[in-house]
């Protein structure tokens, strides 16, 4: 069975360019448009792996990591965001992100973390 990955993020050409990257590395995808959407479906599937924006309509990327880390929810969170200050890198680990990584990112960098934090690097 292939790994799931949820790519979360409210710019269609972003959640698909994420998507197809992961595709084509044999992962499974899942998408939503903001954070309420990643909730949802976070809490009702069995991902291996989330990655999320920050700046989301609805429910942003903070907010959507707090609210997964407190239903209980250990998948590993990547944010993929525009956000480069240390002080929103900070807030995201907080949060209970597992890593943060700063927009753009190359394809072969994702999916080496990706990889990395699912243990499969080879």
């Amino acid at each position: 069975m292939k790994l799931k990955i949820l790519v979360v993020d409210d710019s269609d050409l972003v959640r698909h360019f994420h998507s197809n990257i992961l595709k084509a590395s044999g992962f499974d995808t899942d998408t939503a448009v903001d954070g309420m959407d990643a909730l949802e479906k976070a809490l009702a599937n069995n991902y291996s792996l989330i990655l999320s924006d920050l700046n989301m309509p609805k429910m942003d990327g903070l907010t959507f990591i707090k609210e997964l880390r407190k239903a209980g929810n250990e998948t590993p969170v990547v944010i993929i965001t525009t956000q480069e200050e240390n002080e929103n890198r900070i807030a995201g680990l907080k949060a209970g992100a597992n890593l943060y990584i700063v927009k753009p990112v190359k394809p072969q960098d994702l999916i080496t973390n990706v990889k990395m934090l699912l243990g499969i690097l080879s």
